[in-house]
């Protein structure tokens, strides 16, 4: 059987379908998840540890038997735990078939074979009875089917089914109630991610600016939550406008409804400002009472010391769907509504008694404007960094003439705008997309810009009116692109419309580069590392099952993070490894580079960074990457818009204890012009 998976090309910019091996998908799901993550995640396990003991404790005390049901079992950690603390029997229910498999193989090489059953189905699936899959309802429900946003993963309307199907009634729950808590917020760097701020240019003309279509300034954006490492943003990024308030609370150990709903809060700003943004976070009580209690607050909120990293929570940025200016001591109204899998948010100004509360309730948010659906929150915050945008204003003023023939290549770009406004005679784009007609619209360039629906490769002397292109420019930026180097696609579009530009055409940008430089992380190595022990029981199936799926592809493959929330130490100096010249078509040969890089500081070296940096023109460059190294320790500040590729090295998935530190590392790295794709290689 085979299973067809969805891989961005990189010299057609498209998502292609690939048939894979039935394993692919699998062996993906396991590389990619965040296993590793959780039984790193010693607060997390010690509570659970301690809910589940006194659950048990509590149920013996009545004189019971403790039968527990674990639903989203994964390793079968919380069974075990449940097993070791008394339970007398424990349904451990996994729905993904390679994890059950392992479950099964964990729990019986810990010895819990007879106190333990796998269940491989989904928790609405299972049976109860004497022929079901359990022989009655039981009086412990454990789980852990919590996201960031708490109920992004279907807790609601899982928990919704256990207590009419799987539980006794008066069950204890481990956890026993999860609370959402918000904060009002105004920043000007989140409020970037979600609306297009004006562009100032400066012209031989004067200055124009370049708005955004007012469907785009009113529209409440799409409801999907934006979750972050909210302890990575410095306090100066943001202004707090009301204290930490509760939202909600859900009780797990009674009947729980995933129907949608709304709550309200009342809030009273301890400050005057915009409210933009209402930062929120959950935490879990594992017991009734309240003392084992489990949280995501961030750092202002909580003191370090109790300091947990964990990637598999974090916090969530909710933007509000405008912004409302606020007083301070000036009450308002803010609404959570939620349906079973999201929550989204709305402030109402306070007006007197008679408010009525029935009117409250908030639609879904959707996006009318195009551009949410277009462009991510990086891609945002990347369009509304104006240093970014004066490197291109600058490069373009540089080469544009009067007479310039103009080509856009890039995903949603604002640079046919940027190259009107800085003269240009005629401006051509590819694109499809509805909103950029609106957007050209709200600046009177409807008829100044010509949009061509075509592909590169399908571009034809009619599309050009018989013009030749004198300037083709790009940023380059495609959506379908996932590491850094995808973006080269622009260098296939360029090869592709080569038969369409003047002998002298200046291309921009007139070349990239690939960066690397090897680093110790913080904290970011723990979702490739083993875990050999987890509270004392034995997870190494876990580890090996982790080990063999990312060792699934003959050669490993880097993956994206945004190193901006994830802090590291460098310990080499950045070295550019690759260059790629956009002034001369992609050749027939790969590029290769081999060579090695001295270690300065002493630090693990868990892995590689790359990325990219594109050459405009004449000493103007855009980095995707490494922005400085900001004091001797070594520490990174790494492009805030862009993700960075990271190769892990084997010795952070193997956990050697390097006693002797290596003073250099090797590399192999080949460009494959025929698939556009990187392999690299590396020896510590």
């Amino acid at each position: 059987m085979k299973t067809f998976c969805g891989r961005a090309n990189p010299t057609t910019g498209a998502m292609e379908w690939l048939e894979e091996d039935e394993n692919y998908d699998y062996h993906q799901e396991i590389a990619r998840s965040r296993y590793a993550d959780m039984l790193h995640d010693k607060d997390r396990n010690v509570k659970y540890y301690q809910g589940i003991r006194a659950a048990v404790s509590r149920v013996k005390e009545r004189g019971e038997k403790a039968i527990v049901l674990d639903i989203g079992t994964g390793t079968g950690l919380l069974s075990m735990m449940a097993a070791s603390a008394g339970a007398d029997f424990c349904y451990a229910v996994e729905v993904f078939k390679p994890m059950a498999n392992a479950a099964v193989k964990i729990v019986e090489k810990n010895g819990f074979r007879d106190k333990i059953k796998v269940i491989n189905k989904h928790s609405t699936e299972v049976t109860v009875g004497p022929d079901g899959d359990m022989q009655c309802r039981a009086n412990i429900l454990v789980t852990e089917l919590f996201d960031t946003e708490l109920i992004g993963e279907g807790a609601l309307p899982t928990y919704e089914h256990a207590h009419k199907y799987l539980v006794q009634e008066g069950c204890e729950a481990v956890p026993h109630r999860a609370t959402v808590y918000v904060q009002l917020v105004e920043s000007k760097r989140m409020w970037s991610w979600n609306k297009l701020f004006p562009v100032h240019v400066e012209a031989e003309d004067g200055e124009k600016i370049i708005v955004s279509p007012s469907e785009m300034e009113d529209c409440p954006g799409v409801p999907s939550v934006c979750d972050i490492q909210l302890n990575q943003m410095p306090s100066s990024d943001f202004t707090i406008l009301s204290d930490v308030v509760t939202m909600f609370s859900v009780d797990f150990s009674k009947p729980v409804r995933s129907a949608s709903t709304s709550y309200r809060v009342q809030l009273e700003p301890v400050k005057s400002g915009k409210a933009q943004i209402v930062l929120s976070w959950w935490d879990i009580d594992m017991d009734p009472s309240g003392m084992i209690n489990c949280t995501m607050a961030p750092y202002w909120v909580k003191s370090t010391s109790a300091f947990q990293w964990r990637d598999h929570w974090m916090q969530c940025v909710y933007f509000l769907p405008n912004e409302e200016p606020v007083l301070q001591g000036e009450k308002v109204y803010l609404t959570a509504c939620r349906d079973e899998y999201s929550v989204w948010y709305k402030l109402q100004k306070a007006r007197g008694k008679e408010e009525n509360k029935a009117a409250v309730r908030v639609e879904s948010p959707v996006c009318r404007c195009q551009a949410h659906l277009l462009w991510n929150r990086p891609r945002f915050g990347q369009l509304n960094d104006q240093n970014r945008t004066h490197q291109y204003i600058k490069s373009l003023t540089k080469v544009l003439q009067t007479d310039s023939v103009c080509l856009c290549i890039s995903d949603g770009s604002l640079l046919p705008v940027l190259a009107h406004c800085l003269g240009a005679k005629q401006v051509q784009y590819f694109l499809m997309l509805l909103f950029f007609l609106k957007f050209f619209k709200a600046n009177n360039l409807e008829d100044k810009i010509k949009i061509i629906e075509a592909r590169p490769e399908l571009l034809t002397s009619s599309h050009l009116e018989d013009k030749k292109i004198s300037v083709l420019v790009g940023e380059p930026f495609f959506t379908t692109s996932l590491l850094p180097w995808h973006n080269l696609y622009f260098w296939y579009a360029r090869t592709a419309v080569t038969s369409h530009l003047t002998s002298s055409a200046t291309v921009l940008p007139q070349s990239a580069s690939l960066h690397m430089m090897i680093v110790e992380f913080q904290d970011l190595w723990r979702i490739r590392s083993p875990c050999g022990t987890c509270e004392g029981f034995d997870v190494q199936t876990m580890d090996d099952m982790i080990k063999n799926s990312l060792n699934f592809r003959e050669s490993k493959e880097a993956e994206p993070h945004p190193l901006w929330e994830y802090p590291c130490k460098s310990l080499s100096d950045p070295q550019e490894v690759l260059t790629f010249d956009f002034r001369k078509t992609v050749p027939e040969y790969s590029l290769s580079a081999e060579g090695s890089v001295n270690l300065l500081r002493k630090g693990r070296s868990h892995g590689a960074v790359l990325w990219m940096e594109y050459h405009l023109a004449a000493d103007i460059s855009v980095n995707t990457g490494l922005m400085q190294i900001s004091n001797e320790k070594g520490n990174c500040e790494w492009n805030p818009h862009c993700k960075q590729a990271v190769y892990f090295f084997s010795s952070v998935i193997e956990s050697e204890t390097l006693s002797d530190l290596p003073s250099a590392v090797t590399y192999a790295i080949n460009f494959n012009t025929k698939t556009g794709e990187i392999a690299m290689d590396f020896k510590l």
